[in-house]
């Protein structure tokens, strides 16, 4: 069960013109949520191990151990930690921003971001010497963060009280089996309309957005510590195998490997993003 953790309770450092990126460690108590607030400069969230759920502007996004999400400044958002999680906060100066200011996005980190930002929150400025090495790195990672690949893991949330319906429901049994015309006859539209819906509001399918939904548990539950036969059977596959399908697809590891990155292993690498099918 998720709870409410004061906001900000450990001291932070914030970007300066000195130093636009600054690195902070985080490790809360397992199951905490950040509740909704904002900052004046970006922020790259990244769980080192873990899973964390970030929500802004009628989105969530999930990140496990090998993505980070792009919060832009000024974006009311709120953090829930999935399980045990050990978090990277990278702070980014307005000015120098390498990702888009609109929107949050969540983001590839390759292994050189991850030794960086590991870098970052070791390194001093106490000297000349110190300080230039310290300014290559944030050069370094500013440019990295700016190429990586962005990849969609958002669960967009609607606005229609017919597709409120539906997905509220889902989002209570993600394991129903019940096709897009069922859904159709309980919440009182057409499935032609349902699926236009799904289109125009959410901009995917009801297929990718019940897999985004279903994924979102998994990631929830393997953070906690959950065998992987339990895990299949809650979000409503046949068996193991079809879910480490699923979960392969989607995150180019199967669910064991992405166990190992959370429990301290070495992260996953190759990591690709794709179309869940309808």
């Amino acid at each position: 069960m998720l709870t409410s953790l004061p906001f900000d309770p450990l001291p932070r450092r914030a970007p300066t013109l000195d130093e636009p990126l600054t690195v902070n460690l985080r490790q809360p108590p397992p199951d905490v949520v950040v509740p909704w607030h904002s900052h004046d400069w970006a922020q790259l969230a990244y769980p080192l191990r873990g899973a964390i759920r970030v929500s802004a502007a009628g989105t969530s996004w999930l990140t496990p151990a090998f993505r980070a999400v792009w919060i832009p400044p000024g974006i009311e958002h709120e953090v829930a930690m999935l399980g045990q999680v050990e978090l990277r906060t990278v702070y980014v100066a307005r000015e120098v921003a390498p990702l888009p200011l609109e929107a949050c996005t969540v983001i590839e980190v390759s292994d050189l971001m991850r030794s960086l930002i590991e870098a970052l929150s070791r390194v001093g400025r106490e000297t000349p010497g110190d300080a230039e090495r310290c300014d290559l790195m944030i050069r370094l990672l500013l440019t990295e963060m700016r190429q990586a690949p962005t990849l969609s893991l958002g669960l967009p949330l609607p606005r229609d009280r017919r597709l409120q319906a539906l997905c509220e429901a889902l989002m209570a049994e993600p394991a129903s089996p019940l096709a897009l015309a069922d859904w159709a006859v309980r919440v009182g539209a057409s499935e032609r309309t349902l699926a236009r819906l799904f289109r125009d509001e959410l901009q995917m399918s009801f297929g990718a957005w019940r897999q985004q939904l279903r994924l979102a548990g998994a990631l929830d539950m393997i953070g906690r510590g959950r065998p992987l036969g339990d895990v299949a059977a809650e979000l409503g596959y046949a068996s193991q195998a079809a879910f480490s399908a699923m979960f392969k697809r989607a995150f180019g590891v199967p669910p064991g490997r992405f166990m190992q990155s959370r429990q301290g292993g070495v992260p996953a690498s190759n990591v690709r993003d794709i179309e869940p099918m309808p």
